[in-house]
């Protein structure tokens, strides 16, 4: 089972937790996984098209997944998968 890292924008849909755990032998059904028992995420990290949304940012033990194998990137019992929404800004 892998640890999902929440982070806080997605936290109160899936009841506040920091971290919750996932099965799957990839990220993305370890992504469905968490979509499964907390449906509100769905539209937060997938598009419409099954892949994440652009804005979406996920990483495997530190390491991009989009530099890896997206999300057939293998996943082992205790490894973390972390989300991190895009940050936009900088305007004036």
């Amino acid at each position: 089972m892998a640890t999902i890292r929440i982070p806080p924008v997605l936290r109160p849909s899936v009841g506040g937790d920091r971290e919750v755990a996932a099965e799957g032998s990839n990220v993305g059904e370890v992504l469905h996984s968490l979509v499964d028992a907390h449906s509100e995420t769905q539209d937060q990290i997938f598009g419409a098209d099954g892949d994440l949304n652009r804005y979406v940012n996920v990483y495997l033990n530190d390491e991009d997944v989009r530099v890896l194998d997206g999300l057939e990137t293998s996943v082992s019992d205790g490894d973390t998968v972390v989300i991190l929404p895009a940050m936009a800004g900088g305007g004036r």
